[in-house]
């Protein structure tokens, strides 16, 4: 069975990838299976410059096809922030919850309207050759400032999407998989992983 090793230790993105790349009937390994291999430092200035990188090196000390994603919250009453800082928002080590309280803090007196904001997820497929493939994704939604759901993880609680009227974090896995910025560009990017890996 052909692998696919994911640039990540996040339990959630694994479950997340996994799940939309069952299909291919590939074995999916993530930084978890490599715990000798130190944290890739993501200081790009974009997303996709953090993608490459990870994808890049991952793929390096491995000799695996690597898949590494870059992805973020952009909310546009803050000029885009948190962006490329997304996961460290409110500081070191990183932390979801800090996090969301910062975000919160930040926007409680910005009325709803104007809370408006995006996921947006970069894909880096790289092969041990050194072949760089990547494909964009973007989810667009509002901040609320109540935490609804138990699903997801990181912004998910409070990233809402009004089609749906629900936050990432109440939508059931299989819709999100849908519409969400990783799965937008997971879609554009699974054929190339199909023709890769056979």
């Amino acid at each position: 069975m052909k692998r696919l090793l994911l640039a990540t230790r996040n339990k959630g993105k694994v479950r997340e990838i996994h799940a939309l790349l069952a299909d291919l009937g590939v074995k999916v390994l993530s930084l978890s299976d490599y715990p000798d291999i130190p944290d890739i430092p993501e200081d790009g200035t974009t997303f996709a410059e953090n993608a490459v990188f990870k994808a890049q090196e991952v793929a390096r000390l491995t000799g695996e096809i690597t898949l590494a994603d870059d992805s973020g919250l952009e909310v546009d009453a803050l000029n885009g922030e948190p962006g490329v800082h997304s996961a460290r928002f409110a500081g070191e080590p990183k932390n979801d919850e800090a996090n969301n309280t910062k975000l919160i803090a930040l926007l409680e007196d910005v009325p709803p309207v104007y809370r408006t904001a995006r996921f947006r997820c970069v894909i880096a497929l790289v092969t041990p050759d050194g072949d760089v493939h990547t494909a964009e994704g973007a989810c667009e939604g509002l901040i609320i400032l109540k935490p609804r759901g138990d699903n997801g993880f990181g912004y998910d609680p409070l990233f809402f999407v009004p089609e749906y009227d629900q936050t990432f974090a109440e939508l059931p896995l299989d819709i999100k998989n849908q519409i969400s910025h990783r799965g937008r560009a997971l879609a554009k990017v699974k054929d190339l992983v199909r023709q890769v890996l056979t």
